[in-house]
């Protein structure tokens, strides 16, 4: 490959040295050893720039001449002669004859530490963000912008972008040794420049790459990273941060409505909310329905709309789809101040094979791992990140600290932990590489793993973490210390597939899967459990939770309503995904919106009440939340009517009276006179009916005190007789 951009020197002309035609022809691996100011051995100092842009350069009040053949201006100082430490350059352009001051970028030292350079090479500087990436400064007096990427084993990289006509040649870096960093402090340069990163690789491949540490992007379809502001934002969330620091959330209620922001709501053109708007409108409407948290599918850039955000290109760029970094610390802080905590999806496990992104990014394999047996997920077509390599570790590590430090995010989803937990993920025998012991199980990803969730909760006390785990790997939510991966918490997906698959079925075959809803508590204490019933449960064919449901429209109604109900009975904390709140008939699409016009049909409006009535009884209720993750919080009553389909279960707060009882039955008869054990002998009410004519049911149900006889049933003292509503739920507490 010929990197040369000019014609070579004519052979008329004085020789010129090989550094400074390396320079011309972009293949000088230290610029700084050519351009720049260099003191003379008999004296005076040569000041040499490399401007291809320019018709004439002058400095220090006379006129640089041009190597001849080249690109480079350079001029002699005599002995004794006043030098600045950074000289201004004036030059005048080529063809329109303007004239402009600049300084040049090769008489500043190096700007990271070695401090940095040497906790960078060893995986354990977590805040490379600052250090990493672009970012304005002021060196010696002078405001510009200092560029720094990691890009091991090659021989050139440059900063490109619209501020050097993106010529690889106008702005090579300083390699800092065998670190693998490049830096370069370019002066005068101010927020909003595009840029990218030119890099000449080992064999002579030369790329362009967006920068992995890049913290503002351009609107997709551009791919070219933004130089940003650097302003300090004015967080007014400090009491909710305090707060958080002491936050008990394994006995505190947790109910999360995951949203993707992009398809929330739209304006009526199509075009996306922005930040503001979201908060506007979103944050009165989940206030509304009683949830305590948002979680937001990624907003980190991505390329591809259809990719939900799960496919990543810029892991420190908030999307600009929905407005800049500071919009969305905006949208957070609004949030926080509003008592609503936000969780985000953080996507660690894969990422896509843009060429002007990470992949291959010097040429080669850097941020994957080269074996495709190990570097690659043949089904979703991406890359997986080589876990074993320090740097590739500390980037993601950082990367999370970055969201909760930056942004004050209280805590973070990860996706597809399975797919990184073993090396035989969706593989075929040959199609593996097992770990040095002869095993599935990666280690380098645990390694990771273990070491993100400890950074996390040792910095940022009362920041969630939570896996999306789909097998049965032991101790997720459990401390390193003790064998664990350290996450706060697991989506409980065994929980869910039961869930819905049983309440897909007709009633009437019912009662030949009991068994559905009462197994997950064989394995409810082994984990810190959240309940999802997320947006991958409502797209690719799936259908709504409402279209899931069998029969005719009020039994669809009803069925969805003691759902819900078994969902928030069950121990576990809640997740529900946007629609499902009020009964969307369509499956979620990202294109578009959700179906906000059928709230004007009073069925819908009625599930979103529910929703609302159950979120408030969750919150209210101990029995309902301080021992989600305890056995003493749950017991059963009667969990063997599989004829009937009925299902009847005690939950249980710190206080001895601190009690619920929650009643199920999930088919169209209506049973009356059905008696129960109840834990005390004192009356009972209702606080929640699913059948109650405000939710859209028939109004059966229980209206005054239930009291309980001296008749021991099901291992209780006491029992009495109840109504329990066709496809319908009670909630029950001691009267008073």
């Amino acid at each position: 490959m010929n990197l040369s951009r000019t014609s070579p020197p004519d052979a008329s002309l004085p020789a010129v040295s090989a550094p400074i035609m390396r320079v011309q022809s972009g293949t000088h691996h230290d610029p700084f050893e050519v351009l720049g100011i260099h003191p003379q051995p008999g004296g005076g100092t040569l000041i040499r720039a490399f401007m291809p842009a320019a018709e004439a350069v002058e400095v220090a009040g006379g006129r640089m001449s041009r190597v001849p053949g080249t690109d480079c201006f350079e001029r002699q100082l005599p002995p004794g002669a006043a030098v600045e430490p950074h000289p201004l350059l004036r030059w005048q352009d080529k063809g329109a004859g303007n004239w402009h001051t600049t300084q040049c970028p090769y008489s500043f030292g190096p700007q990271l530490g070695e401090m940095d350079l040497h906790l960078l090479g060893e995986g354990r500087h977590f805040e490379a963000w600052k250090v990493l990436g672009a970012r304005r400064k002021t060196v010696d007096g002078v405001e510009g912008c200092l560029f720094a990427v990691w890009a091991p084993a090659v021989q050139r990289v440059s900063v490109i972008g619209d501020f050097n006509d993106w010529d690889g040649r106008r702005h090579p870096m300083r390699c800092r040794g065998t670190s693998g960093i490049w830096e370069l402090f370019i002066p005068g340069l101010g927020a909003g420049h595009a840029y990218k990163y030119e890099i000449l690789g080992s064999r002579g491949q030369l790329v362009k790459k967006t920068d992995p540490y890049a913290r503002q992007m351009f609107m997709r379809p551009e791919t070219t990273s933004c130089v940003p502001d650097d302003e300090a934002y004015a967080w007014e969330d400090g009491a909710w941060i305090e707060a958080r620091a002491h936050f008990d959330w394994q006995h505190q209620p947790i109910s999360i409505y995951e949203l993707h922001p992009g398809s929330w709501r739209r304006h009526d053109d199509g075009s996306y909310y922005g930040w503001g708007e979201l908060a506007a409108e979103l944050i009165p409407y989940v206030q509304d329905l009683g949830y305590t948290h948002i979680e937001l599918m990624p907003v980190a850039e991505y390329p591809l709309d259809a990719s939900w955000g799960y496919q990543v290109s810029g892991y420190y760029a908030p999307t600009a789809r929905f407005g800049s970094p500071d919009d969305f610390r905006a949208f957070v802080d609004a949030c926080h101040q509003a008592s609503i905590g936000v969780l985000l999806d953080w996507v660690p496990a894969h990422f896509p094979k843009d060429d002007w992104a990470l992949a291959r990014f010097t040429g080669e394999p850097v941020y994957e791992h080269a074996d495709p047996r190990r570097g690659e997920h043949q089904d979703w077509g991406t890359l997986i990140f080589d876990f074993g390599r320090n740097e590739v570790r500390n980037f993601l590590v950082a990367n999370a600290l970055y969201w909760l430090d930056e942004f004050h995010i209280d805590g973070l989803r990860v996706d597809a932990v399975a797919s990184m937990l073993y090396l035989d993920y969706s593989r075929k025998p040959g199609e593996w590489l097992p770990n040095q012991y002869g095993g599935r199980e990666n280690i380098e990803a645990i390694h990771f793993l273990r070491e993100m969730n400890a950074e996390v909760h040792g910095r940022f006390p009362g920041v969630l973490t939570i896996a999306e785990e789909s097998t049965a790997w032991p101790a997720v939510s459990r401390p390193a210390e003790l064998g664990g991966l350290g996450f706060s918490m697991k989506w409980n997906m065994g929980w869910m597939n039961d869930s819905l698959e049983y309440i897909e079925k007709e009633p009437i075959y019912r009662k030949y899967q009991h068994n559905q809803l009462t197994f997950s508590q064989m394995y409810a204490w082994t984990e810190n459990f959240v309940l999802p019933l997320s947006h991958d449960e409502v797209v690719h064919m799936k259908k709504s939770l409402l279209d899931k449901m069998p029969g005719d429209a009020w039994q669809r109604f009803a069925n969805l309503r003691v759902f819900y109900a078994w969902h928030y009975a069950h121990p576990g904390k809640k997740l529900l995904f946007m629609g499902g709140e009020f009964g969307q008939w369509n499956e979620w699409k990202e294109s578009g919106q959700l179906d906000w016009a059928l709230l004007a049909f009073p069925a819908h409006d009625s599930i979103r009440a529910l929703l609302r009535d159950l979120n408030r009884l969750y919150r209210s209720e101990a029995a309902l939340h301080e021992f989600d993750f305890d056995p003493r919080g749950f017991r059963w009553i009667d969990c063997h009517d599989a004829d009937q389909s009925v299902l009847s279960l005690v939950r249980q707060g710190r206080e001895p009276g601190a009690q619920l009882v929650a009643l199920f039955n999930f088919t169209p008869v209506p049973r009356r006179a059905y008696r129960i054990g109840v834990p005390t002998a004192s009356a009972w009410c209702e606080v929640l009916n699913t059948d109650s004519a405000y939710y859209g049911g028939t109004n059966l149900g229980n209206g005054q005190p239930l009291h309980p006889q001296d008749l021991p049933w099901m291992g209780f003292e006491q029992s009495m007789e109840v109504t329990i509503p066709p496809l319908g739920a009670l909630f029950l507490k001691p009267c008073g």
